[in-house]
């Protein structure tokens, strides 16, 4: 499932998810990476600034692009370290942001996040996916195709929907073009055998992990097929294995309208400090009106209805970000001011931003086979649309590609935690990009595991962000393997306080991450979905 954040690429929501046929025994083999031995990874000094002040180290680790054909074309990819300082050492931990299509070579530095100095027991390992980033091949289609002022998200017009048909059609051609023979090589399978070729390449018997958002379903596929090489796990923001891909983002599009009215009640609850209205009611409908506004006349010339719909986004994501978008949207409802908007959003061919998407459908189209049908996609849109507008057409084209994508799909493994040790999943109640119901489906199919839950929270994927009832069971876990205990039906198994939403009228409002520490970079801008 992907993670998005409005100012650092321009776009919508998706994810989805969908169960599936296991694999055969030969399958799962040729997939697995267990036939393969990596070379050593020549490790180096690191180009980032921030892992290198950390001390960290990378490097390029070679695989094969077909793990079934282990002898023939290899590809990198890009890993860096931090080793652990604490005599205490409990091994290697690799970590994953999310996406697909998310950079994880900075989440290195996670263990610096977890508390009493727990992180410094293991070396934590991030990576770019095979087609991300630092890796080589990287993967871009087109770098401008999140411009502004696009058209029109919603289509209310035959010549709308022809439009972005083409537009959708248009990028999955140019991603063919672009990847090659990378694209039939990209399902969540292939970064699992890459994991496990991680995993030689350090000498370790046995990986730990901690996974965010998509990361958490490449931990279960990881686990189910290698349940003897997992040690400890965390999964946060759990996707459901029953989904994969195309209903998610039904699933999503409900979550965040019911997210959006929280937002706006937040909003008009600081009716003093935003003006926008007493009543989510008032906001809402003003949040609504501007859109349509911006179909004729958009903010700064740029800013049209989709961008603006993009922007809020976040705000269904995360409680991060809150404050930002509400002064932008007062700035400009109630000044004219378009700036704080256009900050929002990130300008065409931004560094990144097209990996991102490209990845994120390179590895969602080929998972699994889509509905190709477009009026299958067409009905099961505008019926959702009927009762949850906020994001279901701006998710839909998001998606859309994947109706013309080159690679041929395969079969998503079937999700089975029954031999794998005890882990530790999060949730918040009211989590939108993965709906809580798919922690409990993950739950249910890892019987030893462990549901923490954010209660009534709002916030995507938010460990670590100094909740310390989160936080806390973390550290113990990862140090000492304890976990609460697991209390029998299908709820979660220890409760939590959410991550707090923001108070704009505090004497120094800050965000939650920013009163961490101002040497530190906020979780947040690390982990990058959805």
């Amino acid at each position: 499932m992907r993670r998005v954040l409005a100012a650092t690429v321009a776009a919508a929501v998706g994810l989805a998810i969908g169960g599936g046929v296991i694999p055969s025994t030969a399958q799962a083999q040729s997939g697995s990476g267990a036939g393969y031995t990596p070379p050593p990874i020549s490790w180096g000094e690191c180009a980032s600034a921030g892992l290198k002040a950390r001390g960290a180290q990378c490097g390029l680790l070679t695989v094969p692009l077909d793990y079934a054909k282990p002898g023939g074309t290899k590809i990198k990819i890009a890993v860096s370290r931090i080793k652990h300082t604490s005599a205490d050492y409990q091994g290697v931990m690799l970590t994953n942001p999310g996406g697909p299509g998310g950079s994880g070579l900075t989440l290195s530095v996670l263990g610096e996040y977890v508390p009493g100095d727990v992180g410094t027991k293991y070396d934590w390992i991030g990576f770019d996916p095979r087609g991300v980033g630092s890796s080589q091949p990287s993967l871009s289609c087109d770098v401008e195709y999140f411009g502004y002022n696009r058209p029109y998200y919603v289509p209310v017009t035959r010549s709308l929907e022809k439009t972005w048909l083409a537009k959708a059609k248009g990028y999955a051609k140019a991603c063919d073009r672009a990847g090659g023979a990378l694209l039939d090589h990209v399902k969540t399978t292939d970064s699992v055998a890459d994991m496990e070729s991680i995993r030689k390449a350090l000498g370790a018997k046995q990986i730990n992990y901690y996974g965010f958002s998509y990361g958490t379903y490449l931990g279960q596929v990881y686990a189910t097929l290698h349940p003897d090489k997992v040690r400890r796990m965390v999964f946060d923001g759990n996707v459901d294995p029953r989904r994969v891909w195309y209903a998610a983002n039904l699933d999503q599009d409900v979550a965040f309208d019911k997210n959006m009215d929280i937002y706006f009640a937040w909003v008009a609850k600081y009716d003093s400090v935003y003006h926008l209205g007493t009543t989510a009611k008032v906001v809402k409908k003003k949040y609504y009106a501007t859109l349509q506004q911006l179909r004729k006349k958009p903010a700064g010339g740029i800013i049209g209805p989709d961008e603006w719909n993009d922007i809020f986004v976040s705000a269904g994501y995360y409680v991060f970000g809150w404050q930002d978008v509400a002064e932008a949207f007062a700035a400009w409802v109630n000044d004219g001011d378009s700036k704080p908007l256009e900050a929002q959003y990130a300008a065409p061919g931004e560094p990144g931003a097209d990996n991102n998407y490209a990845m994120y459908l390179a590895t969602q189209c080929s998972d699994v086979k889509w509905p190709q049908s477009w009026a299958k996609w067409k009905r099961d849109n505008w019926r959702t649309y009927a009762k949850a507008p906020f994001i279901t057409w701006n998710n839909a084209w998001y998606n859309a590609p994947c109706l013309n994508w080159g690679a041929k799909p395969g079969k998503p493994v079937t999700v089975n935690g029954k031999k794998v040790p005890p882990i530790l999943l999060i949730s918040e109640t009211k989590d939108a990009a993965t709906p809580y119901s798919g922690s409990l489906e993950v739950r249910k199919r890892f019987p030893r595991s462990v549901l923490l839950e954010g209660v009534g929270g709002t916030t995507h994927a938010g460990s670590l962000n100094g909740v310390a009832c989160t936080d806390d069971t973390i550290a113990a876990y990862l140090e000492t393997g304890a976990l609460p205990t697991r209390v029998p039906g299908n709820r979660s198994d220890k409760q939590c306080e959410p991550v707090p939403a923001p108070d704009p009228t505090a004497a120094a409002a800050k965000s939650l991450s920013a009163t961490a520490g101002a040497s530190r970079v906020p979780l947040r801008e690390l982990v990058t979905i959805r």
